[in-house]
């Protein structure tokens, strides 16, 4: 008698096999049916929980072709000698990706007032504006905001976003701010005369930042209050130096830089 095999299911219609993937701590993956992405923090038995870069987490069970790795269909399974472990973090407190590469630059960008803000902007969200495709540029001052907000080719995937020092209502800044109406450029600030405030004064070592009188030069106010040298340049690297992470950033810096990222992130793919 003839032997037949028990699947009779055509070749063409049998799903392609797929590759099996050890659910390590911190990989990073998409769950298809709810589009969460997030990094593994823990594997048990038939379930694994996911956090996303905002700290939700999420557990899904280990099922077949369950997940997307860098947008293929996998099979998570658990890795050997398990054990919960957190994922690593940015310096900005986001889940870290490991092994990930430089997303191609998205159209959009963001514009902060300064080399310092650049600098301070690019060692906490550095990682992040990376995996998303974000370039920091700096301006030397708001004044030319209007003329390059006006010459930015903006639109719902060229989104423009801006950080302002010193902005408080009945400044030049806040003026300056209120005449850029576009929906796809967003200009949002701090209240600090400049981005040294906006570490806090005890990861400097300072009890707290001293107020210069007004009409003077704040930065070389505050290096004389404080007995450093007049060297405004070493004096940003030794604060900068003390900068290791979001932890050590005032939350009216942190809230406004967020928005700038989901502002800008919010226009589509590069």
């Amino acid at each position: 008698m003839r032997q037949y095999s028990p699947d009779l299911t055509p070749p063409w219609k049998k799903p392609k096999p797929v590759p099996e993937v050890p659910a390590d701590p911190g990989l990073v993956v998409e769950e298809p049916g709810t589009g969460f992405c997030g990094a593994v923090i823990r594997c048990e038995a038939g379930t694994v929980t996911l956090e996303d870069r905002f700290g939700k987490h999420r557990v899904f069970p280990l099922e077949p072709r369950g997940f997307l790795l860098e947008g293929r269909a996998v099979t998570l399974v658990r890795p050997s000698g398990n054990a919960p472990v957190r994922p690593t973090r940015t310096a900005s407190g986001s889940v870290a990706v490991p092994g990930a590469r430089a997303r191609v630059a998205r159209a959009g960008r963001i514009y902060v007032e300064g080399r310092h803000d650049a600098e301070l902007v690019e060692k906490v969200w550095g990682d992040d504006l990376r995996v998303e495709g974000v370039v920091v540029e700096y301006l030397e001052g708001v004044d030319d905001l209007p003329r390059i907000v006006a010459d930015f080719a903006r639109g719902p995937d060229a989104r423009l976003g801006i950080l302002v020092d010193h902005l408080v209502p009945g400044t030049k800044e806040s003026r300056i701010a209120e005449s850029v109406t576009s929906e796809y450029a967003l200009v949002v600030g701090h209240p600090y005369i400049d981005v040294w405030e906006a570490v806090k004064p005890a990861s400097v070592g300072i009890p707290s930042w001293p107020r210069v009188p007004h009409g003077q030069d704040w930065k070389k106010g505050v290096c004389r209050a404080l007995g450093w040298p007049e060297n405004t340049g070493a004096a940003w690297q030794h604060i900068l130096s003390r900068v290791h992470s979001y932890k050590d950033l005032e939350p009216e810096l942190l809230g406004r830089v967020e928005e700038l990222i989901d502002f800008v992130t919010a226009g589509g793919a590069a």
